[in-house]
């Protein structure tokens, strides 16, 4: 796992964009997706008072593999016997109660399977924050370091890497086709009643790309946007940005449903901006959703 050092320092978490000043960007849209982004108010500044590492990729197939043989770790979605979600291609979200892109929950997914084709290079799906959380716990056992999820705010920091648009390479959609793997061309004839929302642009992959394959951003990490999204350490609260402290936010003691950021594979545009949130039971398995770890810097040694 290559670990990238993040540098002390401060930046505005949040979104200010009016839901007219959104319309702009994404005419596409109904208005009530863009009156509905309310936990991303107020923007606020924040300060990052300390340094830390964060993994260039996102966890890979092979590196989640690896973690199970050396650690005995049964993933969630196979402990408890009720599997993940899946792709099929000739499975009709019209025709579910939920309407739900995937299949599931089923014990014919998991990490192992979530209904396409992935090697080693690609990132791991269908892992819960638990999962996350053990990986993390042995990793650190194993090392002699602290590994961890990020908080939110070390995750936006991260991914901003001092840029201050919707996205880290501006506020332009398309500028996501040069660095990330989103609902785009490729994968929207499999979804076709969500083709509007696609990225009219070809990246190659109409399901997880291996990771790495795009740009990075200027602090060096690749996929902050699209491919598979991340956990972070935060309970998710709508309010929490009014009232949380400016040095290295913690997150809400306590909640319900922990955050993921940075959208994937099949996330509109929209869901896939810096200051976007999204938020899953720290049980949910997805096939849409992985993990990046962040490693507390030690400092000089003496």
């Amino acid at each position: 796992m290559q670990m990238q050092r993040i540098p002390a320092g401060e930046f505005v978490m949040g979104n200010a964009a009016t839901p007219a000043e959104l319309a702009s960007l994404f005419p596409g849209y109904e208005r009530r997706r863009l009156e509905e982004l309310v936990d991303e108010a107020p923007a606020h500044r924040v300060r990052i008072t300390r340094p830390f590492y964060m993994a260039r990729h996102e966890v890979t197939v092979g590196q989640f593999r690896a973690f199970l043989l050396a650690s005995g770790h049964v993933p969630e979605s196979i402990a408890d016997g009720s599997g993940g979600y899946g792709w099929r291609a000739d499975y009709d979200p019209a025709r579910t109660a939920r309407g739900d892109a995937f299949e599931g929950r089923d014990p014919r997914y998991s990490w192992r399977n979530p209904g396409f084709a992935q090697g080693d290079e690609h990132p791991v799906v269908n892992v819960t924050w638990n999962d996350a959380q053990a990986l993390a716990g042995w990793l650190s056992r194993m090392e002699g370091r602290h590994y961890r999820l990020p908080t939110e705010a070390e995750w936006e920091y991260a991914c901003r890497a001092g840029t201050h648009g919707q996205y880290h390479g501006g506020d332009d959609p398309a500028s996501l086709a040069r660095v990330a793997n989103v609902f785009d061309a490729d994968a929207a004839p499999r979804w076709p009643r969500w083709a509007a929302f696609a990225l009219p642009t070809h990246d190659g992959f109409a399901f997880t790309a291996p990771v790495g394959s795009f740009a990075p951003n200027a602090f060096g990490l690749f996929d902050m946007h699209g491919n598979v999204w991340e956990w972070t350490a935060d309970w998710h609260d709508e309010h929490y940005y009014a009232r949380s402290p400016q040095d290295d936010p913690p997150g809400p003691a306590e909640g319900s449903v922990k955050v993921r950021r940075g959208g994937s594979w099949h996330t509109w545009p929209l869901y896939a901006r810096c200051a976007y949130r999204n938020w899953n039971s720290p049980a949910t398995r997805y096939t849409l959703v992985g993990i990046r770890l962040v490693m507390d810097d030690p400092g000089p040694r003496h």
